[in-house]
Order: C-alpha cells, then structure tokens, then sequence
C-alpha cells in the first residue's frame, strides 16, 4: 500500500470518527475519538473470527505505519507548535520555576519510581524483567502527553494557574523524558554496561538546551520576518517553514526537535509579538490554521493510537501487569510532585489540590506508545507494548472522562 493510500484512508477513518463524536458522543476529540476506534477494531476483530477480509486490510494498513516515526519525527513538532501557539505566556513566565522542576525533576524522579515499583510488581506476576528493562519502562510512561492534555483541558475550565502549570509541564517535559528514555536506552543497549557521565552531560546538553536556543532562534526569526510584511497568507507559510524547517535542522544536528518548537511556539504566539507582528487579519488566520492542523493531526493520532491493539500480544499476564501498573504510574506522579508543589507553594500561591488535580491531569499519549514501539525483543517490548496501551487507554478515557468534574470539585471554594 503506497503513502497516498495509507494516508488517504487515515484521513477517511479520521473524518467518519470525528463526525460520529461530534453528531453522537459529543466528547473532547481525543476521547471520543480513541473509544470509537477501539470499538471498531474490536468488531473487526469479532468479524474476522467469520470473515477476515476487513480484519487483513487493517492489519495490513497498521503493521505499514511507523507510528514511532510518524509521531516523534514529523507530527510532534506540528502539534507541539499549535499548542504553545495558544499557551498563556505571560501567565508561564510567572509559573516558569515550577513547570521548570516538574518538567525535570519530576519526570526523572517518576522514571525511578515506577522502575523500581514494576520490577518488584512483575516479580509478583510471575514475570522476570531486568531491572534497567524496566526502567526503561519508567522513563518512556512518565511524561504527559502535551496533545492528549491540551485536547482535553481546554474543555475541563480549569484555573488558569492550574492550567499553565500542566500545559506547560506537559509541553517541556516530553522532550526532557525523551532525552532520558534515550539516555537509559543507551544504557540497556550497551554491551560493556557502561556509560560515561559525560556522554549523559553532553546528550541532555545538547538535546535540551539545544533544542531550546534552536527554537528561540527561529521564533526571533520568524517574528522579525512577520514585522516587516503585511500579508496573512506569506505569514501563515513563515509560520509552516519555521516548523518544518525546523524540524528538520533539529534532526540534523540531533537536537531536540519538540523542544525547539515548543520555544518558537511560545515566542510567535505571545501578546509582544501578536502585537507588533500580526495584523488582527494575520493573528485570525494564522490562529484559525494551526487550530486546523491541531484537530486534523489530532484526530489522525488518535484512530492510529486505537487500531495500534491489532498488534497487541494479550497474554493474562501482560493484561494484570497492566492493570497493576495503572496505580503505581499514578502513584509515581503524585511523589514526584509533592515536593516540588511543597517548596513552590510558599512563593506563589497554588491552587487546592493541586497535586492531585495534576496527577490525574497528567494524561498519557501516543508519545508513550511510540517509546514502547521502539524497544527492542531483548526489552521485552510486547509486554512493555501491552503495559503501556493499558495505562494510556486508561489515562484517555477514564481519567480524561472525570478530570473535568475532579476539577470542579476540589476548586470549588469552601463555604
């Protein structure tokens, strides 16, 4: 099956979903749209225990997909650009400190958590797993996912402190979980077994920060080239190269392309250069296209995400590690904040229940699967596969089904 015809009929399954969401469910895109796919997948399955014809075709249609690099290489940098687009910048700056420590401590201190919990979780199952396996598995399952977060708090009417403060983390802390998923990769691949500190230093160095004056950079360079014309259209096309040209430098020269456009995202999208860039002609177009890229890409992620349980191993005890592993990612997040929210709560005033609003707001996502698609046999990645599918399909759907009213209830003021 050639690209067009994958991408043609990607984009058909997308369209029919979306309009059943919409018509029927009335959910936030990401949900609806990741529980209608895995009903369909799963009565094509139950249809080709009598026909398979349609079972094949998805399957054939699947296994094609790099979902790995489809996400991490081309679709993440479009999404993560959208979303900082839209993101309160002024309102980040003054959280910056916070999001900052939760984006890096706090996905480092999670990674070793769950670790640590899930290879005595799967001792207990019967499953013997290397220890680096699994916290292999710890740093690939600890960051939020930007795309299934903003998909869905822009539904949830959280406070706006709140909202900064897990857009944001979700915004920054893929890249940084990215960097050390691929520092322990490393690790686990190594035939010595040893890594030195300073290829550690100088990946996160470059990866990081990087990526991060890469995309200052281009952010400074579209906002000048936006200042001096005064064409929507040419600006919208600026807005387009300044990602995919991005991208792609980032790729080259292994810098952390996500990061950089988050960083470009943030500085074309704030109030300084809106103002003295954009036209209100320019600010609603360019607005209007990335929101249209957002959902179209959005919904593209998230049929692809459902119909990735075609190429699940589901043994008993993959299926109970992965229930199990639900409460101890949760747990992990919860410890991992409570110091952080600690110290940073008496300088700035947090909302109440803000650890536990941001543990349950903490979605997983399709950057999740992708990690877990890249292990390797050695890594046990069908276990990994099933563990990690479990804990995002219940991340989507359960907690982003409740986190609108869990919201509501502990803000609500007392009295």
């Amino acid at each position: 099956m050639d690209y067009f015809s994958i991408a043609a009929m990607l984009t058909v399954l997308s369209a029919v979903f979306g309009y059943i969401n919409v018509r029927f469910l009335k959910l936030p895109i990401t949900i609806g749209l990741m529980i209608i796919t895995i009903v369909f997948t799963l009565a094509v399955v139950v249809i080709g225990q009598f026909d398979d014809t349609l079972l094949l075709r998805e399957k054939e249609l699947i296994t094609q997909i790099d979902f790995k690099t489809v996400l991490l290489d081309i679709m993440l940098s479009f999404l993560l650009f959208a979303g900082a687009l839209h993101t309160n910048f002024a309102q980040l700056k003054v959280q910056r400190w916070p999001v900052f420590v939760f984006a890096t401590v706090g996905v480092i201190m999670s990674t070793f958590l769950v670790g640590i919990s899930m290879f005595y979780m799967l001792q207990l199952v019967g499953l013997e797993v290397d220890f680096i396996y699994c916290l292999l598995f710890g740093a690939l399952i600890s960051p939020t996912d930007p795309i299934a977060v903003l998909g869905i708090l822009k539904k949830a009417g959280a406070p706006k402190k709140l909202e900064t403060k897990i857009v944001g983390e979700s915004l920054f802390n893929d890249g940084v979980g990215v960097v050390v998923f691929l520092t322990i990769f490393n690790f686990a691949s190594s035939s010595s077994g040893n890594v030195e500190m300073m290829e550690i230093v100088k990946l996160f160095g470059v990866e990081v920060i990087g990526g991060i004056l890469l995309g200052a950079i281009l952010g400074w360079i579209t906002y000048r080239m936006m200042r001096s014309i005064d064409s929507y259209e040419i600006e919208v096309i600026i807005t387009i190269a300044a990602v995919m040209g991005g991208t792609h430098i980032a790729q080259n020269l292994h810098l952390s392309a996500p990061l950089a456009m988050v960083t470009a995202g943030l500085i074309v999208g704030n109030d300084t250069v809106r103002n003295t860039a954009m036209s209100e002609l320019t600010e609603a177009y360019v607005d209007k296209f990335w929101e249209l890229i957002d959902v179209l890409l959005n919904t593209i992620l998230f049929v692809l995400i459902g119909m990735e349980m075609l190429v699940l191993t589901l043994e008993g005890s993959y299926i109970i590690a992965g229930l199990l592993g639900i409460p101890i990612v949760l747990l992990a997040r919860f410890a991992s904040l409570w110091g952080p929210i600690k110290f940073f709560d008496k300088k700035l005033e947090f909302v109440p229940n803000t650890n536990l609003i941001m543990t349950w707001g903490g979605l997983r996502g399709g950057i999740s699967i992708a990690l877990a698609l890249s292990l390797t046999q050695e890594m046990h990645k069908e276990l990994f596969l099933v563990i990690t599918y479990i804990i995002v399909a219940f991340s989507i759907i359960g907690q982003g089904l409740t986190v609108e009213p869990i919201i509501k209830k502990l803000t609500k003021p007392k009295g």
